[in-house]
Protein backbone atom coordinates (compact mmCIF):
# COMPACT_ATOMS: atom_id res chain seq x y z
CA UNK A 1 0.00 0.00 0.00
CA UNK A 2 1.47 3.30 -1.12
CA UNK A 3 0.49 6.47 0.77
CA UNK A 4 1.67 9.89 -0.34
CA UNK A 5 1.44 13.51 0.74
CA UNK A 6 1.54 16.35 -1.76
CA UNK A 7 1.19 20.09 -1.21
CA UNK A 8 -0.31 20.83 -4.61
CA UNK A 9 -0.29 24.64 -4.20
CA UNK A 10 -3.59 25.30 -6.04
CA UNK A 11 -5.32 22.13 -7.21
CA UNK A 12 -7.05 23.66 -10.22
CA UNK A 13 -3.96 25.43 -11.53
CA UNK A 14 -1.83 22.30 -11.04
CA UNK A 15 -4.49 19.74 -11.99
CA UNK A 16 -2.62 18.51 -15.10
CA UNK A 17 0.51 17.99 -12.97
CA UNK A 18 -1.48 16.12 -10.32
CA UNK A 19 -3.24 13.85 -12.83
CA UNK A 20 0.02 13.04 -14.62
CA UNK A 21 1.66 12.10 -11.32
CA UNK A 22 -1.32 9.94 -10.29
CA UNK A 23 -1.06 8.03 -13.58
CA UNK A 24 2.65 7.31 -13.21
CA UNK A 25 3.09 6.94 -9.43
CA UNK A 26 -0.23 5.12 -8.79
CA UNK A 27 -0.44 5.91 -5.06
CA UNK A 28 -3.23 4.13 -3.18
CA UNK A 29 -3.88 7.12 -0.91
CA UNK A 30 -2.91 10.77 -1.31
CA UNK A 31 -3.09 13.53 1.28
CA UNK A 32 -3.29 16.90 -0.51
CA UNK A 33 -2.71 20.35 0.95
CA UNK A 34 -3.10 23.95 -0.19
CA UNK A 35 -6.03 23.28 -2.49
CA UNK A 36 -6.67 27.04 -2.66
CA UNK A 37 -10.22 26.28 -3.75
CA UNK A 38 -13.64 26.40 -2.13
CA UNK A 39 -15.58 23.15 -1.68
CA UNK A 40 -17.51 23.78 -4.88
CA UNK A 41 -14.36 24.46 -6.87
CA UNK A 42 -12.76 21.10 -6.06
CA UNK A 43 -12.26 19.17 -9.37
CA UNK A 44 -14.17 16.10 -8.18
CA UNK A 45 -15.12 14.89 -11.67
CA UNK A 46 -11.53 14.91 -12.94
CA UNK A 47 -10.31 13.14 -9.81
CA UNK A 48 -13.03 10.51 -10.15
CA UNK A 49 -12.20 9.99 -13.84
CA UNK A 50 -8.59 9.34 -12.78
CA UNK A 51 -9.86 6.48 -10.61
CA UNK A 52 -9.85 8.13 -7.19
CA UNK A 53 -12.52 8.71 -4.60
CA UNK A 54 -12.08 11.85 -2.54
CA UNK A 55 -13.06 13.75 0.57
CA UNK A 56 -12.05 17.37 0.94
CA UNK A 57 -12.46 20.54 2.91
CA UNK A 58 -11.88 23.62 0.84
CA UNK A 59 -11.32 27.28 1.55
CA UNK A 60 -11.39 30.03 -1.01
CA UNK A 61 -7.96 31.42 -1.94
CA UNK A 62 -6.04 29.81 0.98
CA UNK A 63 -5.45 26.47 2.68
CA UNK A 64 -7.66 23.48 1.84
CA UNK A 65 -6.99 19.77 2.40
CA UNK A 66 -8.15 16.54 0.77
CA UNK A 67 -7.67 12.77 0.82
CA UNK A 68 -7.79 10.72 -2.38
CA UNK A 69 -8.10 6.93 -2.49
CA UNK A 70 -7.58 4.74 -5.55
CA UNK A 71 -10.58 2.65 -6.59
CA UNK A 72 -12.39 3.23 -3.30
CA UNK A 73 -14.25 5.98 -1.49
CA UNK A 74 -12.45 7.26 1.63
CA UNK A 75 -14.70 7.35 4.69
CA UNK A 76 -14.54 10.77 6.33
CA UNK A 77 -13.85 10.55 10.07
CA UNK A 78 -13.00 14.19 10.87
CA UNK A 79 -12.85 17.44 8.90
CA UNK A 80 -11.15 19.69 11.42
CA UNK A 81 -8.64 19.48 14.24
CA UNK A 82 -10.36 19.36 17.64
CA UNK A 83 -9.70 21.76 20.48
CA UNK A 84 -10.76 25.16 19.11
CA UNK A 85 -14.21 25.27 17.47
CA UNK A 86 -13.75 28.90 16.44
CA UNK A 87 -10.78 28.00 14.19
CA UNK A 88 -12.38 27.80 10.73
CA UNK A 89 -9.22 27.41 8.64
CA UNK A 90 -9.25 24.31 6.40
CA UNK A 91 -6.07 22.65 7.62
CA UNK A 92 -7.03 19.13 8.74
CA UNK A 93 -9.04 16.25 7.33
CA UNK A 94 -9.06 12.58 8.32
CA UNK A 95 -10.48 9.49 6.63
CA UNK A 96 -10.45 5.72 6.81
CA UNK A 97 -9.06 3.94 3.74
CA UNK A 98 -8.68 0.17 3.57
CA UNK A 99 -8.38 -0.22 7.33
CA UNK A 100 -5.98 2.69 7.89
CA UNK A 101 -6.72 6.19 9.23
CA UNK A 102 -5.06 8.82 7.08
CA UNK A 103 -4.88 12.50 8.02
CA UNK A 104 -4.01 15.33 5.66
CA UNK A 105 -2.37 18.17 7.58
CA UNK A 106 -1.51 21.69 6.52
CA UNK A 107 0.14 23.18 9.57
CA UNK A 108 0.35 26.99 9.81
CA UNK A 109 3.45 28.61 8.34
CA UNK A 110 3.94 30.92 11.32
CA UNK A 111 5.60 33.88 9.62
CA UNK A 112 6.37 36.54 10.53
CA UNK A 113 7.80 35.54 13.87
CA UNK A 114 7.58 36.44 16.63
CA UNK A 115 3.94 37.47 16.53
CA UNK A 116 0.35 36.19 16.44
CA UNK A 117 0.91 33.98 13.38
CA UNK A 118 3.76 32.16 15.11
CA UNK A 119 1.69 31.84 18.28
CA UNK A 120 -1.10 30.29 16.16
CA UNK A 121 1.37 27.82 14.68
CA UNK A 122 2.54 26.65 18.12
CA UNK A 123 -1.04 26.46 19.43
CA UNK A 124 -2.05 24.39 16.38
CA UNK A 125 0.91 22.09 17.02
CA UNK A 126 -0.22 21.63 20.64
CA UNK A 127 -3.74 20.74 19.51
CA UNK A 128 -2.36 18.27 16.96
CA UNK A 129 -0.21 16.63 19.63
CA UNK A 130 -3.24 16.16 21.90
CA UNK A 131 -5.28 14.61 19.09
CA UNK A 132 -2.38 12.43 18.00
CA UNK A 133 -2.02 11.15 21.56
CA UNK A 134 -5.67 10.11 21.50
CA UNK A 135 -5.15 8.19 18.25
CA UNK A 136 -2.20 6.32 19.74
CA UNK A 137 -4.20 5.46 22.88
CA UNK A 138 -6.81 3.87 20.63
CA UNK A 139 -4.07 1.69 19.10
CA UNK A 140 -5.15 2.61 15.58
CA UNK A 141 -3.08 2.24 12.39
CA UNK A 142 -2.65 5.92 11.48
CA UNK A 143 -0.65 8.03 9.04
CA UNK A 144 -0.36 11.73 9.88
CA UNK A 145 0.64 13.02 6.45
CA UNK A 146 1.11 16.56 5.31
CA UNK A 147 2.98 19.82 5.10
CA UNK A 148 4.09 20.52 8.67
CA UNK A 149 5.91 23.71 7.73
CA UNK A 150 8.88 22.57 9.81
CA UNK A 151 12.34 21.46 8.71
CA UNK A 152 13.00 19.34 11.82
CA UNK A 153 16.82 19.38 11.90
CA UNK A 154 19.81 20.95 10.16
CA UNK A 155 19.98 18.04 7.72
CA UNK A 156 16.45 18.93 6.54
CA UNK A 157 17.53 22.25 5.01
CA UNK A 158 20.30 23.08 2.58
CA UNK A 159 23.39 24.73 4.13
CA UNK A 160 22.47 28.39 4.48
CA UNK A 161 21.90 31.22 6.94
CA UNK A 162 19.22 32.92 4.84
CA UNK A 163 16.33 31.17 6.64
CA UNK A 164 17.60 31.79 10.19
CA UNK A 165 14.71 34.08 11.13
CA UNK A 166 12.05 32.01 9.40
CA UNK A 167 9.35 30.23 11.41
CA UNK A 168 10.09 26.98 9.56
CA UNK A 169 13.34 26.38 11.43
CA UNK A 170 12.87 28.18 14.74
CA UNK A 171 13.85 26.21 17.86
CA UNK A 172 10.24 26.28 19.12
CA UNK A 173 8.94 24.92 15.80
CA UNK A 174 11.49 22.14 15.80
CA UNK A 175 10.84 21.35 19.45
CA UNK A 176 7.10 21.07 18.76
CA UNK A 177 7.72 18.60 15.93
CA UNK A 178 10.21 16.60 18.01
CA UNK A 179 7.76 16.47 20.91
CA UNK A 180 5.02 15.13 18.63
CA UNK A 181 7.27 12.41 17.22
CA UNK A 182 8.53 11.51 20.70
CA UNK A 183 5.02 10.45 21.72
CA UNK A 184 5.50 7.33 19.61
CA UNK A 185 5.26 8.41 15.98
CA UNK A 186 7.69 7.17 13.33
CA UNK A 187 9.04 9.80 10.93
CA UNK A 188 9.02 7.39 7.99
CA UNK A 189 11.49 9.11 5.65
CA UNK A 190 14.02 9.77 8.39
CA UNK A 191 13.56 6.23 9.74
CA UNK A 192 14.73 4.70 6.46
CA UNK A 193 17.13 7.47 5.42
CA UNK A 194 18.68 8.63 8.71
CA UNK A 195 21.63 10.57 7.30
CA UNK A 196 20.50 11.61 3.83
CA UNK A 197 19.70 15.17 2.80
CA UNK A 198 16.18 14.74 1.43
CA UNK A 199 14.05 17.74 0.51
CA UNK A 200 10.37 18.10 -0.39
CA UNK A 201 10.13 21.87 -0.98
CA UNK A 202 12.10 24.26 -3.15
CA UNK A 203 11.04 27.92 -3.09
CA UNK A 204 10.36 29.57 -6.45
CA UNK A 205 12.72 32.43 -5.60
CA UNK A 206 16.51 32.73 -5.88
CA UNK A 207 16.94 29.84 -8.31
CA UNK A 208 16.48 27.38 -5.45
CA UNK A 209 15.19 24.44 -7.50
CA UNK A 210 18.12 24.37 -9.97
CA UNK A 211 20.52 24.77 -7.03
CA UNK A 212 18.77 21.99 -5.06
CA UNK A 213 18.38 24.49 -2.22
CA UNK A 214 15.47 22.71 -0.56
CA UNK A 215 13.85 21.93 2.76
CA UNK A 216 12.07 18.83 4.07
CA UNK A 217 8.71 20.20 5.20
CA UNK A 218 6.39 17.35 4.19
CA UNK A 219 6.28 14.39 6.54
CA UNK A 220 4.52 11.06 6.99
CA UNK A 221 4.30 10.00 10.64
CA UNK A 222 3.24 6.41 11.35
CA UNK A 223 1.56 5.30 14.57
CA UNK A 224 3.09 2.46 16.60
CA UNK A 225 0.40 0.12 15.26
CA UNK A 226 1.49 0.87 11.69
CA UNK A 227 5.24 1.53 11.89
CA UNK A 228 6.27 -2.17 11.70
CA UNK A 229 4.72 -2.30 8.21
CA UNK A 230 7.05 0.41 6.82
CA UNK A 231 8.89 -0.98 3.79
CA UNK A 232 9.96 2.03 1.68
CA UNK A 233 9.84 5.82 1.81
CA UNK A 234 10.94 8.55 -0.54
CA UNK A 235 10.22 11.70 -2.52
CA UNK A 236 9.21 11.99 -6.19
CA UNK A 237 11.65 14.84 -6.65
CA UNK A 238 11.40 15.10 -10.44
CA UNK A 239 7.78 16.27 -10.15
CA UNK A 240 9.10 19.61 -8.85
CA UNK A 241 10.98 20.21 -12.09
CA UNK A 242 7.98 19.91 -14.40
CA UNK A 243 6.36 22.86 -16.17
CA UNK A 244 3.84 24.60 -13.93
CA UNK A 245 4.90 22.55 -10.91
CA UNK A 246 4.04 23.12 -7.28
CA UNK A 247 6.95 24.26 -5.12
CA UNK A 248 6.59 20.94 -3.26
CA UNK A 249 7.19 17.37 -4.45
CA UNK A 250 5.20 14.32 -3.31
CA UNK A 251 6.60 12.35 -0.40
CA UNK A 252 5.47 8.76 0.07
CA UNK A 253 5.68 5.51 2.02
CA UNK A 254 5.07 1.91 1.01
CA UNK A 255 3.57 -0.35 3.66
CA UNK A 256 3.86 -4.13 3.69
Amino acid sequence: MKIATFNINNINRRLPNLLAWLRTAKPDVVALQELKASDGEFPAAAIEKAGYGAVWRGQKTWNGVAILARNVEPVLTRDRLPGKPEDREARYIEAAVRGIIVASIYLPNGNPQPGPKFDYKLDWFARLKRHAKTLIKQDLPVVLAGDYNVAPTEIDIYPTRSWDKDALIQPKSRAAFASLVAHGWCDAIRELHPDERIYTFWDYKRNRWPRDAGLRLDHLLLSPALAPRLAKAGVDKTVRGEDGASDHAPAWVVLR
